[in-house]
């Protein structure tokens, strides 16, 4: 029989007295903690609110899409900044604001293949941290490796508080915990505040020079097409380039720090700027006079009153905006299902057209996409 989770009382008292306004979120394990700790007289205090999105239907529709994972330290960390910025949303202030979630991988009806495994991550404005385990395989009953997860999160909430205590954790055998933190530079926590919007990754500075070449994308990964583009746009527009890497995003979750690092580190000896500019009319201002660079795909949805909340006027107005605004365009083609495309063919508005230079296919063909190469990756992982 598993021990009793931690008092929920500790736990609670220890994070009203820093304060914080707690989102939980339980992702295939773990619930436990949430009525372990909603019973509990005063829970309101700390926790605003609690979600389990238990089917993967309703993880991808909480983050923005489907994972390459549901069992991850990046799918632990999309959660718990999605619930730091639910908190946000509630009322919770920057720095009050906590997004804690666990995924987990347990026993089920039919015997797993794979591990089974824990990840518990926490969203605050100063730091990411994510708490991972695997468990011993039949040493535990699904109850208690619940119970394990439940517990795991307790622990790291109380961790938050700097409390400890919650006691030792109900380990097995060779099982052990391995945390991942990264404590976030200043100016950072000032872009996930929205109290800046635009950063140099290294925080050396916060304001991009006017009439900059500019590589805006996810970068997830950088590959050797983005850099091959690069290097052509250098030598089209006769200036040195700027990556930019957007921190926020539509209709997904912000980057926690974590992968916010992972990225920028990709880019060692580059410039590289990270932003609020989710859009690319807020990129724009980030960007006065800019010339940017881009794909086939993005260029298409400059105008496209899909982007626009379905209005053709809309959709016209930002073309406008854009072909007055921005210096220039460098378009390049890309492979969309198994197609190459040629951006010059592109059914746009003329102003658009007007101010793009567009790579034909002989200086510039990459067939492959970020989307496959982390496909690849996740295969050989």
């Amino acid at each position: 029989m598993s021990p009793p989770l931690p008092d929920p009382v500790a736990v609670l008292e220890s994070l009203a007295r820093h304060g914080t306004r707690t989102v939980l979120v339980s992702a295939g394990g773990g619930s436990p903690a949430i009525s372990h700790l909603l019973t509990t007289p005063g829970a309101s205090r700390v926790v605003l609110e609690c979600l389990v999105p238990y089917a993967r239907e309703a993880v991808d529709l909480w983050l923005g899409g489907p994972q390459e994972s549901y069992c991850s330290s990046r799918t632990a960390r999309r959660l718990a900044v999605m619930a730091w910025q639910r908190a946000r949303i509630l009322g919770a202030t920057a720095a009050d604001a906590v997004g804690a979630a666990v995924t987990a991988s347990l026993r089920s009806r039919e015997p797993k293949r794979g591990e089974h495994r824990v990840f518990v991550a926490v969203q605050t404005l100063a730091s990411t941290s994510v708490a991972a385990v695997v468990l011993a395989k039949d040493a535990r009953s699904r109850a208690d490796e619940e119970h394990f997860a439940a517990t795991l999160l307790l622990d790291r909430l109380a961790a938050l508080g700097g409390d400890t205590a919650v006691g030792p954790l109900p380990l097995c055998g060779d099982e052990a915990v391995s945390v991942e933190r990264l404590d976030a530079p200043p100016a950072w926590a000032d872009l996930l505040a929205g109290d800046r919007a635009a950063v140099s990754a290294d925080g050396a500075s916060v304001t991009p020079a006017a009439g900059m070449l500019v590589f805006p994308g996810s970068f997830d990964p950088l590959h050797e097409g983005h850099l091959q583009m690069a290097v052509i746009a250098q030598e089209i527009a006769e200036r040195p380039i700027a990556f930019e890497l957007s921190a926020v995003n539509v209709d997904k979750p912000a980057l926690d720090y974590v992968e916010m690092r992972t990225r920028a580190d990709q880019f060692a000896g580059r410039q590289l700027w990270l932003t609020r500019a989710a859009t690319f009319l807020e990129k724009l201002d980030v960007f006065p006079e800019g010339t940017f660079v881009m794909g086939a795909d993005t260029f298409a949805r400059l105008a496209d009153p899909r982007f626009y909340g379905g209005s053709a006027e809309a959709a016209e107005r930002a073309a406008h905006r854009i072909a007055g605004q921005a210096r220039g365009l460098i378009v390049f083609g890309r492979e969309r299902g198994g197609v190459f495309e040629d951006a010059s063919l592109l059914d746009v508005p003329r102003p658009l057209r007007d101010v793009a230079y567009f790579v034909s296919p002989r200086e510039f063909r990459m067939d492959i996409s970020s989307t496959e190469l982390r496909r690849r990756l996740e295969t050989r992982e």
